[in-house]
C-alpha cells in the first residue's frame, strides 16, 4: 500500500457544511546531568539558531528574551531567494541546484551500534538487530545540538542528535522477497519482529567532519523507539477504563507507537513524535466482534476506522508470545474484562508522544490531553514568558479538521531544561480546540471539553461520558460542534516574522470534495487530467492555507498557495500562477527556517508524478490578507456548476522556487537544519515503493534504486544539503 493511499477515510457526520451555512442565512522529572547549564539554553534551542534569530517561535514584531541574554532585533525575510529554480525530473536521482551538495547521512537498516554489521540490504539481516538500526520510511524530525562534552547545546552546528521519524515499512524490499501469507496469515514471525523494529523512531548521534556529516555508530545516545517500547499514558485519559488492556489494567501504560509521521519539539527541549494513521494496523474481524461491542462502542471504532485484517496482518502470526507479541494487535473482545484482552488497545495509540533524546533511558510518554486522532504533527507557536503555550495540529484524513492545543501552565523561561516533567506541566493540562472557517475569511476555534456547545452525554450521534471520552473521540467531538472538514490537513508551521500560522491541505478525491461539498476553505473542484488523459477530479493537487490569531478564540485567514500545474486554467486551478519553475500539486511537508526564515514546502504526490517525481520549493511568504477575495466556478463532470467565493493570498511569482526533485515514487518529507543555517538536512521517503513483487527477480525492471545505484535496492533515507560556498541554505 503506497503512502499515498493510506489515509482512511472515515468522517460520515452530516454536520452543515460552510456552504449550507451561507445557504442558511440567504434563506433566512527533573533534567539530567547532559542538560545542567544556564536556565535558558533550551529556550535558545527551540527558538532558533544564529544569534540574529533567537527570538520568539513565531515573531511578530517582539522578542522573547531569555535569562542572561540580550533583546534580538525582531526577524525579517530575505529579500529574495539566491538559487536558480531546479527543473522537473523523472529521474532516479536527487536533483539540488547548481552550487549545492547532497550526502546521505543514515539509510535503512544503517547499524547504531558498532558491534552490528553493515547492512546487507537483501531482506536477510537478523530481525533482532533491527533495535539496533535505522528505521524505514524516514518522515518528521529535528535537530538537537551537542557541545564537544556530549552536553546539549543550541549553537552547535557540528554535533547533533538528530531524530527521525520511521513512518511505515516498504515490504517488499525489507524481506527477501516481501512478506510471506498463507491464507491470509503471516508464517514467519522472524519477518513480522523486523517490521515492529523497522517503524518508530530513531534517535542518532551525527558529526560533522572534513568529509562531510556523518553517523556515530558508537554513541552512547543512539537508541530506537519502536511498536515494542514501553510508553506512558499521561494526561486526562490516563489511568480510565477506556485505556485498560492486559498490558496495562490500570490504564496508565502502552506498548509502542506506529505510523509516525510529523513531528513537533518544545521549548523545553524535547521531541513530539505524532500516531497519525494508526487504526488500520489493528486487527478486528467484525463478523464476530461487532456482536460483543455496544452500538456506543461500534460508532467510535468506525470513526477511526478500526476495523478488518490488520494492514501488516501482525495479529496473525500463532503461536504467540507469554506477552502477547503479537496478540496484542488484535483490537477484539476475547476475555471476560478489558484487563484480559486488548478490545481497547486501538485507544492507547493516536496520540502525541513525546520522547527525550537526550536521556536514552527515560519513558516516552503519549500526551493524552492533546486529543487522539490521525495527528500529522504537534507544532508550537510563539513562546512568551507568562503566556499559555499553544499546539497546532492536522488530522490527516480527507475531510478532517484542524486543532490546537492551549495550557493550562503559563510559561516559565526556568522550565528549559525540564525535560519530561516540563511536558507534565505544560502538556498534560490545557483545553483542545477544532477549527471552524467562516466563509467572510474569519474563524472560530470551538473548544472541546465535556458540556461545552454540543459535547454531552445527549449529544445524539455519540454520548460522551466524560473529558477522558471527549479527548479519545476527539473526532466525533468536532463533529459534534460542527468543525470545518478541510481537504487533508497534513504539515503545519508558524511564520517566524508574521506569527501567521500555515498548515498543508495535500488533496482529496472529487467523491469526498465534491462539487457541492466545496467551500471558502476549500474552494475547488476541477479536472486534472493526467498526460494519459485520465480524469483526476476534485482537489487533487491541494492548497496551503494559513491564519492569524486574532484572539484567544479567533483568527483571519486566507489561502495562501493553490496546487497546480503551470498549464491550468489562472480562474479555477491555478489560482497561485505557477509557472515551470514552480508548479506542484499534494504539499505535504512544511517549515519555516530560523535561520533564514525560509519557508520550505514538500510534497507527497500522486497526481503530477506523470510528469516529476515529488520535489521540495522554497518560498518566501507574504502576510495574510496580502492578496484578494476572489470567485472560483467549479464544473462538475456532468457540466454543473458552482461559484465558491474565497480568500487568495498575493501570486508568489519568483518568490516561489523549486529546489529539489527526488527519486521516483518518493515522498519528500522531514526537514531539520544545523543552527547556523548551512546545512538543511531533507528525508526522502520509499523510493521505488511500488515495485511489484513479480518484479523482484529483476532488478533492471525497478523504478529505483536511490541510493546506492547499480542494481540495489532502494531505501528511505536522510540527506544532508550544503552549499559549496560554506553559506546558508537557500539565499
Amino acid at each position: 500500500m503506497s503512502h499515498a493511499d493510506e489515509v482512511l477515510d472515515s468522517n460520515p457526520s452530516t454536520h452543515p457544511t460552510l456552504d449550507d451555512v451561507i445557504q442558511a442565512r440567504a434563506q433566512g522529572t527533573s533534567r539530567r546531568e547532559v542538560l545542567k547549564g544556564s536556565v535558558g539554553f533550551m529556550a535558545l534551542s527551540f527558538l532558533g539558531g544564529g544569534a540574529a534569530t533567537l527570538l520568539t517561535a513565531c515573531g511578530g514584531g517582539t522578542t522573547e528574551e531569555t535569562p542572561g541574554t540580550p533583546s534580538s532585533p525582531a526577524p525579517v525575510r530575505p529579500a529574495a531567494l539566491g538559487f536558480t529554480a531546479v527543473a522537473k525530473s523523472l529521474a532516479d536521482a536527487v536533483s539540488v541546484p547548481a552550487g549545492y551538495s547532497v550526502q546521505v547521512v543514515h539509510r535503512l537498516g544503517d547499524p547504531l551500534a558498532a558491534s552490528l554489521p553493515a547492512y546487507s540490504n537483501l531482506g536477510t539481516d537478523a530481525a533482532a538487530g533491527f533495535a539496533y538500526r535505522v528505521g524505514d520510511h524516514h518522515d518528521g524530525m529535528h535537530y538537537f545540538g551537542l557541545d564537544a562534552s556530549g552536553k546539549a547545546d543550541a549553537s552547535a552546528s557540528t554535533r547533533a542528535l538528530l531524530a527521525v521519524n520511521h513512518e511505515a515499512i516498504t515490504p517488499s524490499f525489507l524481506h527477501p522477497a516481501g512478506q510471506t501469507i498463507v491464507g491470509g496469515v503471516r508464517t514467519v514471525p522472524e519477518e513480522v519482529l523486523r517490521e515492529f523494529y523497522a517503524h518508530g523512531v530513531s534517535i542518532s548521534e551525527i558529526q560533522k567532519g572534513a568529509g562531510g556529516w556523518a553517523l556515530k555508530q558508537d554513541s552512547a545516545f543512539n537508541r530506537r523507539v519502536h511498536t515494542l517500547t514501553d510508553m506512558v499514558l499521561s494526561g486526562p485519559a490516563s489511568g480510565t477504563s477506556y485505556l485498560v488492556t492486559r498490558y496495562s489494567p490500570n490504564g496508565t501504560r502502552t506498548r509502542g507507537t506506529v505510523n509516525n509521521c510529523a513531528n513537533g519539539y518544545t521549548p523545553w527541549g524535547t521531541y513530539l513524535t505524532c500516531e497519525e494513521n494508526w487504526g488500520g494496523y489493528f486487527r478486528r474481524v467484525t463478523a464476530t466482534d461487532n456482536a460483543n461491542r455496544s452500538a456506543k462502542e461500534l460508532t467510535a471504532l468506525a470513526r477511526y476506522g478500526v476495523a478488518g485484517a490488520g494492514r501488516e496482518l501482525w495479529g496473525t502470526v500463532t503461536p504467540d508470545t507469554p506477552d502477547d507479541l503479537y496478540g496484542r494487535w488484535v483490537a477484539e473482545v476475547k476475555g471476560a474484562s478489558a484487563s484480559e484482552d486488548y478490545r481497547n488497545v486501538a485507544n492507547t495509540y493516536g496520540w502525541v508522544v513525546e520522547i527525550d533524546p537526550y536521556d536514552p533511558g527515560s519513558t516516552p510518554r503519549k500526551r493524552t490531553a492533546l486529543g487522539r486522532f490521525a495527528h500529522e504533527g504537534a507544532w508550537i507557536g510563539k513562546v512568551e514568558t507568562g503566556k499559555p503555550l499553544t499546539f497546532y495540529m492536522g488530522c490527516d484524513s480527507r475531510n478532517e479538521y484542524i486543532y490546537k492545543f492551549v495550557s493550562t501552565a503559563l510559561w516559565d523561561p526556568a522550565d528549559a531544561t525540564g525535560g519530561l516533567a516540563a511536558g507534565d506541566k505544560y502538556m498534560d493540562h490545557g483545553r483542545l480546540y477544532v477549527a471552524k472557517f467562516n466563509a467572510d475569511g474569519t474563524g472560530t476555534w470551538l473548544e472541546l471539553a465535556f458540556g461545552v456547545g454540543n459535547v454531552s452525554a445527549s449529544t445524539p450521534a455519540y454520548a460522551f461520558a466524560d473529558q477522558a471520552d471527549v479527548l479519545i473521540h476527539a473526532r466525533l467531538a468536532a463533529d459534534a460542534q460542527g468543525a470545518t472538514k478541510m481537504d487533508r490537513p497534513e504539515w503545519g508551521a508558524v511564520d517566524p516574522v508574521t506569527g501567521a500560522v500555515y498548515m498543508t491541505l495535500t488533496n482529496n478525491s472529487g467523491s469526498l470534495r465534491s462539487l457541492a461539498a466545496t467551500d471558502a476553505a476549500n474552494p475547488r473542484h476541477y479536472n486534472d487530467p493526467r498526460t494519459t488523459g485520465a480524469a483526476q477530479r476534485g482537489n487533487p493537487n491541494g492548497h496551503v492555507i494559513r491564519w492569524m490569531e486574532t484572539g484567544a478564540t479567533s483568527f483571519q485567514w486566507d489561502i495562501f498557495l493553490f496546487g497546480s500545474r503551470a498549464g491550468s486554467d489562472p480562474a479555477s486551478v491555478n489560482l497561485s500562477g505557477l509557472t515551470a519553475d514552480n508548479d506542484f500539486s499534494s504539499p505535504d511537508g512544511l517549515w519555516f527556517s530560523r535561520a533564514t526564515n525560509i519557508c520550505w514546502i514538500q510534497t507527497d504526490d500522486g497526481a503530477y508524478t506523470d510528469v516529476t517525481n515529488c520535489m521540495l520549493l522554497a518560498a518566501l511568504p507574504g502576510t495574510v490578507g496580502d492578496g484578494s477575495a476572489v470567485t472560483i466556478t467549479n464544473t462538475d463532470a456532468g457540466g454543473a456548476t458552482k461559484a465558491v467565493p474565497t480568500r487568495v493570498g498575493a501570486q508568489p511569482g519568483t518568490r516561489l522556487r523549486r529546489f529539489l526533485v527526488g527519486p521516483p515514487q518518493c515522498e519528500l518529507t522531514g526537514l531539520a537544519e544545523s543552527p547556523d543555517g548551512k546545512t538543511l538536512f531533507v528525508n526522502i521517503q520509499h523510493p521505488g515503493e511500488d515495485t511489484p513483487l513479480a518484479d523482484l527477480g529483476n532488478p533492471s525492471a525497478w523504478p529505483s534504486h536511490w541510493p546506492d545505484g547499480g542494481t540495489a535496492r532502494p531505501r528511505s533515507a536522510t540527506l544532508a544539503i550544503t552549499r559549496n560556498d560554506g553559506g546558508p541554505i537557500g539565499l
